[in-house]
């Protein structure tokens, strides 16, 4: 495990963490809502693509400049931020004080629009930026040229691994206890949507029968066209069996701890990556029988007299802006077959 310290006094800045992939929904929660923390206590992720301010006009930087800072369709503005930023959980920072004139946000917190808005107590250096309004997941982002890592010199728990995917409680189920669908499913969704229009170059495909079609069929045809010859897609990852039959497309999850995509053994099939908690789910035993309320049913006996879960009204829909952001980001917009989305 590793501590975050200020590099120009070397204080302490954060709890001891260890590194897991950077969540796919990190940049994408649900508007006029307050979300939880992104990050798992003790953890932290670092994104490679420049974030935050200062923010150019796509009118202004040109195709070649905005390429070169990774969006690849014109936008309304490209972010010039730095590359590398840490994030961790609000929860696990130490030693840091707002700065106020720089806590401007929408309505309900801040939303780190002025930049680094936190300060090292030891020296007064900006080294953080704190977000936690409404449509933000709660974070704190550590500036990568304001801190330096260090040992913390407790033992390293774990490294996160393809096992991992295995644990029950790895998998996030699509359906928040409200009963409304989960925020996490629906940003991931518009990322791996995003991918998979990317890998198909914007044709038809069919999805596998079962919770795939059930809870991506809507989500999907919304974004790709119906039409002859499509493309198949299929579930792939480590632990399930090699399909009888190839496929053009293979869904496969993100590493959990070094976000990157599994890879399969057919290298001419494309990869669309999934978040590894819904990969999980869809790929995971379903339930085969509720809990008793009392005593213990004979085996092979099912209840059918337990309330039902409570359940969204309207299909899953992929966050919009989930899906864009993810799309402008990948070369493969330039296709001329994806010139619709770009015009979108």
């Amino acid at each position: 495990m590793h501590v975050f310290a200020c590099a120009g006094c070397g204080t302490e800045l954060t709890a001891p963490v260890s590194r897991v992939a950077l969540p796919v929904h990190t940049h994408h929660g649900a508007w006029e809502e307050l979300h939880p923390p992104l990050m798992e206590p003790a953890t932290y992720a670092v994104d490679p693509s420049p974030t935050g301010p200062p923010w150019r006009l796509w009118q202004d930087v040109g195709a070649e400049v905005a390429a070169r800072q990774g969006v690849f369709a014109p936008v309304y503005s490209v972010s010039f931020g730095a590359r590398g930023r840490i994030v961790i959980a609000p929860g696990d920072s130490r030693s840091v004080a707002l700065i106020p004139e720089r806590c401007e946000g929408y309505c309900r917190g801040i939303d780190g629009r002025d930049g680094p808005n936190l300060a090292c107590e030891g020296c007064g250096r900006a080294v953080a930026t704190r977000i936690d309004d409404c449509g933000s997941w709660q974070t704190v982002w550590l500036e990568p040229d304001a801190v330096v890592r260090r040992p913390s010199g407790l033992p390293a728990g774990p490294q996160p691994s393809w096992a991992d995917l295995a644990r029950a409680e790895h998998r996030v189920p699509p359906v928040d206890p409200d009963g409304w669908w989960s925020r996490r499913w629906e940003a991931a969704i518009g990322v791996a949507l995003a991918h998979l229009v990317a890998a198909t170059d914007g044709r038809p495909v069919t999805l596998p029968v079962g919770p795939v079609a059930e809870l991506l069929g809507p989500a999907v045809a919304r974004c790709l066209p119906a039409g002859p010859d499509p493309l198949s897609v299929g579930l792939a990852g480590p632990g399930l069996p090699e399909p009888r039959t190839r496929r053009d497309v293979l869904l496969v999850p993100r590493h959990p701890g070094s976000g990157e995509p599994w890879r399969p053994t057919d290298r001419q099939a494309a990869v669309v990556p999934l978040d590894s908690g819904i990969w999980a789910y869809l790929t995971g035993p379903e339930e085969t029988s509720p809990v008793p309320v009392t005593g213990v049913l004979p085996p092979g006996v099912l209840r059918d007299d337990y309330p039902l879960a409570p359940r969204p009204w309207h299909p899953l829909r992929p966050d919009p802006r989930a899906f864009s952001h993810t799309l402008v980001r990948l070369p493969a917009i330039r296709s001329p077959r994806l010139h619709r989305y770009r015009d979108e």
